[in-house]
């Protein structure tokens, strides 16, 4: 559905002499994500994961390369793509001397979705993200975890085909977490595809049928989160050594406990984690 060839992201700034220089965000991406999808873009935070997101939304254009919804470019057919987008920010951006109905009301408006049409989403999703009760809330009332379910039903409003979704648990707590993944999950099933950025390593291991791993802007690896493992060890044998914590993977549980028997009391046992495969591909720890 998505297919991104190349693209380049560069920020200018002026250094010292007034000279000017050049930071490359998003370093030469090529990448494809399927109808339906939950796909996750993994990275620490400074990776490019938001840039992409806001390339692909056209929020910032390209420094080059070419972005195609279903064969179509988006530089030339960008007014009727953005019809087909959702988009839920990292940072709160709501009306704030509006109630919790007037800003979904505001935001159908803005699609041209007629009266009928708008009253009728806007109840459904408030039911749909349990938000019922506090139709009439300003939105300053509102919980953390409140203000992610709205941004969320706010992004679907005009039923879009595909949601970005920017960091939409950072700052929340497990129990609130969990249930936003919850209603991650159901969305695919009313077709829609997902695109998912974060730097929650158990959120991509739990959500996305693919992910891909970006360092420094470039990226590294694409594959599913079971692949990921299974590529470099179902099984980590961790241990300490001379220099701090160390880590062994093996492809099977008999080869694991004759080396972990070899270390002691030192070693232990655990399944491979998405954490292990990105600092193994990157180097870097989240």
């Amino acid at each position: 559905m998505i297919e991104i060839l190349n693209v380049v992201k560069k920020f200018k700034s002026v250094g010292k002499n007034n000279q000017s220089t050049f930071k490359i965000a998003v370093d030469n991406i090529t990448l494809k994500i399927q109808r339906n999808e939950i796909f996750g873009l993994l990275g620490i935070n400074g990776a490019g994961k938001t840039t992409l997101i806001k390339m692909l939304t056209g929020q910032i254009e390209p420094t080059a390369g070419k972005i195609f919804y279903d064969g179509k470019s988006f530089e030339e057919n960008k007014s009727s793509i953005k019809k087909i987008l959702g988009v839920v920010p990292q940072h709160i951006n709501f009306d704030q001397d509006l109630n919790v109905e007037e800003n979904l009301e505001l935001h159908a408006r803005l699609y041209g979705m007629k009266k009928i049409d708008r009253q009728q989403r806007i109840n459904e999703l408030l039911d749909y993200m349990e938000l019922s009760d506090c139709r009439n809330y300003n939105v300053r009332k509102l919980s953390g975890g409140m203000k992610r379910r709205l941004l969320i039903a706010r992004a679907l409003i005009h039923r879009p085909q595909i949601l970005f979704l920017d960091e939409p648990t950072v700052a929340l707590d497990p129990q609130v977490r969990r249930k936003i993944w919850n209603l991650i999950e159901e969305l695919p099933k009313s077709g829609v595809t997902i695109i998912l950025t974060t730097h929650y390593i158990e959120e991509a291991e739990n959500l996305c049928q693919r992910t891909a791993i970006i360092s420094n802007g470039k990226l590294i690896a694409v594959n599913s989160p079971q692949n990921f493992c299974e590529n470099l060890g179902k099984f980590t044998v961790d241990f300490y050594d001379t220099s701090g914590k160390s880590y062994k993977f093996f492809h099977d549980k008999i080869s694991a406990e004759k080396y972990a028997a070899n270390l002691g009391e030192n070693a232990k046992i655990r399944q491979t984690n998405l954490e292990d495969v990105f600092v193994e591909l990157t180097g870097r720890g989240l």
